[in-house]
């Protein structure tokens, strides 16, 4: 005889399997990332019959190809159109590339995302997938001798074209299955931020993929995907992207690698924060300077070395910064180590800012790049990294600013102002209002020891 406890458990399991019986009988869950067919969330890039949304283009600079004229890109267009339809074809629901020609690019751009595909390849072949048109994350055959002086022995996934040491060149682990078995590849990019699966193993962990077509910037925030192919056939099926938002984007910066991080605003009141406090306001966990009201807020502790997270959003035209190693008194971006630009310089009411303005700069003595802000009226992540003279400021995932205030040259800085307080080792962490309701949530700081 069953027990009312047994009873009860095992009419638990069978709602549980009915429901499972019900959802794999909805149309396209059970194919969910097969047969072409998106999995919830995601946009299916490849319909399974041609190549609609997709065009040729190969090997080509972006920055080369904004600077064309229209018609020379439409020219271009169409002569890569033309290649690309030489070379590409659909197949039993799979885009098939016979190893030549351009390659087969989005024509859509994207900015934060999800990717996955699958790809099966022949021995001997060299691959790829360009994102944002920035090569690469590499695919090849791990049993080609002749291209074990390049590392294919260690297998595909890795960044193959970043330079800098532990950077993702290299996959974490071999993760490949033979030459002619399908390969399934989920890539994640965030800012300049990559990570990548193969065969649902981690081969590329967080690595900053670098630009390769401009090494001195960041990771282009924006830009089409590209299936790179030479060498031997490929085949590719089931390719799908889910765009990141910024609140996501946002989520996943702040929650990578968060230990050691200490609040440094509670999102209530000013507890812990000194300076023009009457200046500033807080609202549903929002930390903002009053509309046309300018000065500076600090915290009560000063900090040495440290790393900084904070998320901020500007109304247009907004202006703010970032007082670092602030001694209490003064205009921060003299009297402190620096100001670090808070500020939509994207506006066009800054189109004539000297460099040393834009966002994210050390104000008036080294220059962000620009380009990586969101709209004003989207939060911003931002990263800033201060050890010793040098400064660090990841916007959104993306470096902007790396220098190192010691090597400049004083001479040389925004008007010939004096910066005193350039060679501050200690002071306080603050925020500079100037007139704009800046918001700020979300602020922490590590210390480095």
């Amino acid at each position: 005889m069953i027990d009312h406890k047994t009873q009860t458990s095992l009419a638990i399991k069978l709602k549980a399997l009915i429901t499972l019986l019900a959802l794999v009988t909805l149309p396209g869950f059970a194919n969910a990332q097969e047969d072409n067919q998106a999995p919830n969330g995601f946009t299916a890039l490849f319909n399974g019959q041609d190549l609609a949304g997709w065009h040729g283009m190969g090997h080509f600079s972006p920055v080369k190809l904004a600077e064309m004229s229209e018609d020379d890109r439409k020219a271009k267009r169409a002569t890569d159109w033309e290649n690309a339809q030489q070379h590409w074809s659909v197949d039993n629901g799979e885009l098939v590339n016979d190893g030549k020609g351009v390659y087969l690019t989005t024509d859509r751009e994207y900015g934060d995302f999800e990717f996955r595909i699958d790809y099966k390849a022949v021995p001997g072949s060299d691959s790829g997938i360009y994102l944002r048109a920035n090569p690469q994350v590499q695919i090849w055959d791990v049993k080609d001798e002749d291209q074990w002086k390049h590392g294919s022995q260690k297998g595909s996934g890795g960044l193959w074209n970043n330079q800098k040491e532990n950077n993702g060149k290299d996959p974490l682990v071999l993760a490949d299955k033979p030459m002619g078995e399908w390969n399934r590849l989920r890539i994640q990019q965030v800012g300049a931020r990559t990570t990548v699966w193969l065969n649902e193993k981690l081969v590329v962990d967080w690595a900053a993929m670098e630009n390769f077509w401009d090494r001195k910037r960041a990771h282009f925030p924006n830009g089409p995907i590209q299936l790179q192919t030479h060498g031997g056939e490929i085949r590719w099926r089931n390719v799908f992207i889910k765009e990141i938002d910024a609140e996501a984007a946002n989520e996943i910066l702040a929650n990578h690698t968060n230990e050691g991080f200490t609040p440094i605003f509670n999102g209530k009141d000013f507890d812990g924060l000194a300076g023009a406090t009457d200046k500033f306001e807080v609202k549903n966990g929002i930390l903002s300077n009053k509309d046309k009201q300018s000065g500076t807020i600090y915290t009560a502790k000063e900090y040495s070395d440290f790393v900084a997270r904070l998320e901020f959003r500007l109304p247009p035209a907004g202006n703010n910064g970032l007082a670092i190693r602030y001694p209490g008194s003064g205009d921060p971006a003299y009297a402190g180590m620096c100001e670090l630009q808070i500020l939509d310089s994207e506006h066009t009411s800054y189109a004539k800012l000297d460099a040393r303005q834009h966002h994210g700069s050390a104000y008036g003595m080294a220059a962000a790049t620009p380009g990586y802000l969101r709209p004003a009226g989207q939060w911003n992540f931002q990263e800033v990294t201060v050890k010793g003279s040098t400064i660090k400021v990841e916007l959104n995932g993306s470096v902007i600013l790396d220098t190192d205030l010691s090597k400049l040259d004083p001479a040389e800085f925004k008007d010939g102002s004096e910066h005193t307080g350039k060679d501050l080792t200690q002071g306080h962490f603050g925020l500079a209002g100037h007139n704009a309701p800046v918001e700020f949530r979300n602020l922490s700081i590590k210390e480095i020891k």
